[in-house]
């Protein structure tokens, strides 16, 4: 909490997207003598403080990684909580989103048999009621895997294919990005993994190709906004080069 001193940043360099890697929920839990369940909640607070920087810093797209495709692999009851967990906090969450000018996507298989179908209408209802929202677009990625994104987008292209209807020598970086779980969707320049861990964990792997990374060795529920500021003041530190060569050294 507390008001952030953003006269440290540079306001023509502020990362577009961000991307955050929630990780350490369980393990902040573990270290109290609580249970997991109890690491998820404490994680819910620390990601809404981080909104509100990211609201202050001028950040335009926050996509939140909440629930991955492997995730289902966790013990059965950690899952069910998620299930309902990830539904309270719409419920509870989505009025103070769209009075913060936050337009909600989602981004994963939603199909998937296994989300509930409250789940899924809750999102539906969230994503209609704040989509003329323009101060931020913030998405939550949940049954969510990059791989999966890429196969599900080849395969709509190949499918376009053989209807006839798109010729394979038209499809380019361009019309494969239109074809993912959101479309327009800016490429993320900044990515943040708490915790310490330095991996991606098949999150946005295609759109993460010139990201910077920045791992606190912080676990998720005690990042805020003065930690997500540090990182990106990291960030502006970074000289972002996109294939280029580096300065002569003066």
């Amino acid at each position: 909490m507390g008001t952030l001193d953003l006269s440290r940043l540079d306001p023509a360099r502020i990362p577009r997207h961000v991307g955050l890697i929630l990780d350490g929920n369980g393990r902040w839990a573990n270290r109290r003598g609580l249970p997991r369940t109890a690491g998820h909640q404490a994680g819910e607070e620390a990601l809404f403080d981080v909104v509100h920087g990211a609201l202050e810093i001028g950040i335009e797209w926050l996509t939140a990684f909440t629930f991955s495709t492997e995730n289902w692999n966790r013990d059965p009851e950690e899952v069910s909580f998620l299930m309902w967990f990830n539904e309270d906090l719409l419920l509870r969450r989505r009025d103070e989103l769209h009075e913060l000018g936050v337009r909600v996507l989602f981004a994963g298989d939603l199909d998937d048999p296994r989300v509930p179908d409250r789940n899924r209408r809750h999102m539906a209802e969230t994503e209609r009621l704040t989509a003329h929202n323009r101060r931020m677009t913030m998405v939550f990625a949940f049954n969510y895997g990059s791989r999966w994104e890429i196969v599900e987008a080849a395969r709509r292209l190949a499918e376009k294919v053989a209807a006839g209807g798109l010729r394979p020598e038209d499809i380019d970086e361009a019309t494969f990005a239109a074809h993912l779980a959101v479309p327009g969707m800016p490429d993320v320049d900044l990515v943040i993994r708490s915790s310490g861990e330095h991996r991606l964990s098949n999150f946005l792997l295609w759109q993460s190709a010139y990201a910077e990374f920045v791992f606190p060795g912080i676990l998720w529920p005690d990042f805020d906004r003065h930690a997500l500021l540090e990182a990106v003041v990291e960030y502006q530190r970074r000289d972002r080069r996109f294939g280029g060569a580096v300065d002569a050294v003066r």
